[in-house]
C-alpha cells in the first residue's frame, strides 16, 4: 500500500535552509573572535569576545572561532542577526556556572548557518559538573525565531540540560550531527518546533528525547536518525492548544531507548495528526509503537484530551526487551477522543525475553491489528496474544552501537561525527569539510 503523498511533505523544499552560500557571507566580512579578545587557552572567557564579534558581522559575515579549546564563563545571546554565519572550527567549553539559560542562543534572525568548516567544531558542556549533585544546568544552543537557518558538521556533548532547541523557526535544516549526553531523563537532544523544517543524518545518545517534534508545528521531515542508547523519538508532550500536523519520520534506527516512537499527552486538548512514520529499526527498546494519552509522567492537562488522527505507521522491523512487559503495539487513546484513522502496516517485531508478546489498543480506530475498522468509532480495549514469530522481523545493526549509557558523574569524550546514521544509507549532504 502506498502511502499518501500529500502527508507529511516539506511546504517548500527550495525554501529551507540559508539564502545565500558562507563564501557569499565570507565576502562581506570575517570577524575572527581572536581579533576581539578571544584567547584559545582553555581559561580567558570567550563570552565577550563572541558577542563583539557577532556586532560587527550581525548585518552580513562570518564570525570565526578558529580551531583550539575555548573556555565559556559569560553565556551569549546573539540577536538580530541576517546574513551571517557561525563558523566553530575549534571547542568551546562551558566555564560559567549559571544554572539556568543557554550557553548560546541565536535569536530573530534571518539566512545564518552554525557549521563548523573542519568538522572538529564541538561545544562541550561538562554536564557531570551539575549531574553529579542532582541539578541541571545550562542548555547549549538554542535557535529560537530564526529562519533559513541551518546547523550541522558539529558536535554537541555533555550538556546539562537539553542539546539543541529549533523554537518557533522555519525554513530551516539540522544535519551531520552527534549528540553525546548522559544517561539521564532531561537531556533532549533534539527539540523541534515550527514549520518547514527538515532534521536529518544525526546520531543521539541520552536518556531521553532523541529528535521530538512539540507544538505548534507543521511540515517536519525527520529521515535518517540513530537514536544511539537513547530516550526514543517522540510527539509531546502535548497539552494545550495542540497543533502539530503533516509531520515524517522516515529511516529512524533506534537501540536500547525508552521507545522507538512515542506520542504522549494526559487530557489535553488540539489536535495532532497527519503523521507518517515509515522504516523504523529498532533492537532491545523497552517500547516501540507506542500512543500513550494516558502519560502518566505529565500532569493530567485539562480538556478531553488531544485528538489523534490519520497517523500511519509503516515497515516497522527489529526487536524489543520484553514483549509482555511492554507491548511492542501500544495504542492508547482517550475514550471521551478516540484515535481516528491509525493506520498500522508491515509492524515485524519481536520480543528479546519470552515466547510470546502482545499488541493493546484502546479506543483507536483505523486498520491493522489491534485497531479497530469501522466508521462509528466508539470505546473499546483489545489485547492481542503473538505467539508465532512476525515475518520478516529480523533487522540489521549499525557497527557503532554502545553497550552502555554515558556515567552523570564523569566527561564524556567528544566524538567524531559519523559517515552513516541508518543500515544501508548515504547521508543526504554532503561533509562541509573534505
Amino acid at each position: 500500500m502506498l502511502l499518501p503523498a500529500a502527508f507529511a511533505q516539506l511546504s517548500d523544499p527550495s525554501a529551507v535552509g540559508p539564502t545565500t552560500s558562507t563564501s557569499a557571507k565570507a565576502s562581506v566580512k570575517v570577524c575572527n573572535v581572536n581579533d576581539y579578545g578571544a584567547v584559545a587557552d582553555g581559561t580567558t572567557d570567550l563570552g565577550p569576545p563572541l558577542l563583539d564579534a557577532f556586532n560587527a558581522c550581525s548585518t552580513g559575515g562570518v564570525v570565526e572561532v578558529p580551531a583550539g579549546t575555548y573556555a565559556m564563563a559569560t553565556f551569549v545571546t546573539l540577536s538580530g542577526g541576517d546574513n551571517w554565519a557561525f563558523n566553530l572550527e575549534g571547542i568551546i567549553e562551558r566555564t560559567g556556572n549559571i544554572s539556568s539559560g543557554n550557553m548560546i542562543a541565536i535569536e530573530n534572525s534571518n539566512n545564518f548557518e552554525f557549521y563548523s568548516s573542519n568538522g572538529q567544531g564541538a561545544i562541550q558542556g561538562f554536564g557531570y559538573q551539575f549531574l553529579e549533585l542532582g541539578e541541571y544546568g545550562p542548555r547549549l544552543l538554542r535557535l529560537q525565531d530564526v529562519s533559513s537557518f541551518s546547523v550541522h558538521d558539529i558536535a554537541l556533548v555533555d550538556s546539562p540540560a537539553y542539546h539543541l532547541v529549533l523554537a518557533s523557526c522555519e525554513n530551516g535544516v539540522a544535519y551531520n550531527m552527534i549528540i553525546r549526553g548522559a544517561n539521564l531523563g532531561g537531556l533532549d537532544g533534539v527539540d523541534v518546533w515550527g514549520t518547514n523544517i527538515w532534521v536529518h543524518d544525526i546520531e543521539v545518545t541520552n536518556k531521553d528525547e532523541c529528535v521530538t517534534v512539540k507544538s505548534p508545528s507543521s511540515n517536519i521531515l525527520v529521515e535518517d536518525i540513530y537514536c544511539n542508547w537513547s530516550g526514543g523519538c517522540a510527539a509531546g508532550s502535548l497539552n494545550d492548544d495542540t497543533n502539530v500536523t503533516q509531520v515524517q519520520y522516515k529511516n529512524v534506527y533506534s537501540q536500547n531507548c525508552n521507545q522507538m516512537f512515542m506520542f504522549k499527552s494526559n487530557g489535553g486538548n488540539g489536535t495532532c495528526s497527519d503523521f507518517v512514520l515509515e522504516n523504523f529499526i529498532g533492537h532491545k527498546n523497552a517500547y516501540s509503537l507506542y500512543i500513550n494519552a494516558y502519560w502518566a509522567s505529565e500532569s493530567v492537562q485539562p480538556g478531553n484530551g488531544v485528538i489523534y488522527d490519520s497517523i500511519t505507521f509503516s515497515n516497522w522491523t527489529g526487536d524489543c526487551a520484553d514483549g509482555t512487559e511492554r507491548a511492542p503495539i501500544f495504542v492508547d487513546c482517550p475514550s471521551t477522543q478516540p484515535c481516528t484513522n491509525i493506520n498500522l502496516q508491515d509492524i515485524s517485531i519481536w520480543t528479546d525475553s519470552g515466547t510470546e508478546e502482545f499488541y493493546k489498543c484502546e479506543n483507536a480506530w483505523g486498520e491493522g491489528y489491534c485497531v479497530r475498522s469501522g466508521s462509528n468509532p466508539t470505546a473499546y480495549s483489545s489485547t492481542i496474544t503473538v505467539t508465532a514469530t512476525p515475518t520478516g522481523w529480523e533487522a540489521p545493526y549499525m557497527p557503532s552501537d554502545l553497550s552502555t549509557g554515558f556515567a552523570t558523574n564523569a566527561s564524556i569524550p567528544i566524538p567524531t561525527v559519523p559517515t552513516t546514521f541508518f543500515p544501508g544509507q548515504t547521508p543526504a549532504t554532503a561533509r562541509a569539510y573534505s
